[in-house]
């Protein structure tokens, strides 16, 4: 079974939305996207921001597949990218960006990553989606797109490319 959750202009309205949320709070910060997929949001949102704030916005990306402590529960193993993280951590204000909050540990991994470079002033997390109500850690988003209720079963996908596409499969296994 699948169904469209949002699709075009509707993903970009909430895009949108989320850039203004994170313009408002009217501080400076980075972005660091979480690979794979939150890189690219990471970088629609660094778009929009730069065209809301009207100043470059420093961006960075991180793969937290070696700070995760579910390895051993994954079916795949992704081969690690090596972060990309141009600025210093240390005192930095910076916004997690990923495209999905399901149990929080890819969070949580990005947190631990994140400490072995620096002590950051603070960070704030942007997710497109949130599957509520599945968390196994208390992490809660500071800037949010959708709110989806979902089983466990259940997989959301979310395409930005070639039309911005939001999708739930359910997966029985």
């Amino acid at each position: 079974m699948e169904r469209v959750v949002a699709q075009g202009d509707q993903v970009g309205l909430s895009l949108r939305r989320m850039a203004w949320q994170i313009a408002e709070r009217g501080e400076s910060f980075v972005l660091v996207g979480l690979e794979p997929r939150g890189s690219r949001l990471a970088q629609w949102l660094k778009a929009l921001l730069e065209g809301v704030l009207q100043t470059a916005i420093p961006m960075g990306t991180l793969d937290v597949t070696l700070w995760r402590d579910d390895l051993h529960h994954r079916r795949k193993l992704r081969i690690p990218r090596p972060a990309h993280l141009p600025f210093a951590i240390e005192g930095q204000r910076i916004w997690l960006v990923d495209d999905v909050l399901y149990t929080g540990r890819t969070v949580r991994a990005a947190l631990d990553a994140l400490r072995e470079w620096g002590r950051p002033a603070w960070v704030r997390l942007a997710v497109l989606v949130e599957r509520r109500g599945l968390r196994e850690f208390p992490i809660v988003p500071d800037c949010v797109g959708f709110v989806l209720d979902t089983a466990p079963e259940e997989r959301v996908q979310v395409l930005l490319e070639p039309k911005p596409l939001i999708r739930l499969h359910a997966s029985y296994e």
